[in-house]
């Protein structure tokens, strides 16, 4: 598997993308970028949580054999933008914050269809078409967001590796 298109890979680059948008400015001591699944965002986020946050999920992955031809690996993944409101009664204020975040996430999947001309980059294979996005919110820590799902489907290198197997 070419490095780029490791999970590690996939996190590290929307790690960069949150410490480079205005918005998020994700750094050390201001800590905007975490790796969670999404039952642990809706549950509560670390104190150390500096908002909007941009949350990175686990992917999930299929593969298509194409009759042989050319096997593909379709990776879904997701990430959250999110913030904290301080009344989730108010639903005026919840609906600027989606706005706002969905203008964030706008900017994100922009960014990563730039980026995806990029060769080895873990975006090469992003289809824009695939991107469904979710508002999301919880009274617990009163926190609104946007899930985005999308996939990156990419070659799948099928041939055997020899060097690999004591058999062969």
């Amino acid at each position: 598997m070419q490095k780029g298109r490791k999970f590690s890979a996939l996190v590290s680059y929307f790690q960069t993308l949150a410490q480079e948008h205005v918005s998020i400015k994700h750094s050390a001591s201001n800590k905007h970028f975490f790796r969670f699944e999404l039952d642990e965002i809706l549950t509560g986020l670390p104190e150390s949580a500096c908002y909007p946050v941009l949350i990175m999920e686990g992917y999930s992955f299929v593969f298509n054999d194409q009759k042989s031809d050319n096997p593909t690996k379709r990776r879904r993944a997701a990430f959250v933008i999110a913030d904290r409101i301080s009344d989730p009664g108010d639903y005026e204020v919840i609906h600027q914050t989606w706005d706002r975040l969905e203008e964030i996430g706008d900017d994100f999947l922009a960014r990563i269809r730039a980026d995806k001309r990029t060769p080895n980059n873990p975006v090469r294979d992003f289809d824009l078409n695939s991107v469904e996005a979710n508002l999301i919110g919880t009274e617990f820590g009163n926190l609104y967001g946007i899930r985005y799902v999308f996939e990156i489907e990419g070659f799948f290198a099928a041939e055997v590796d020899p060097a690999k197997w004591l058999s062969l």
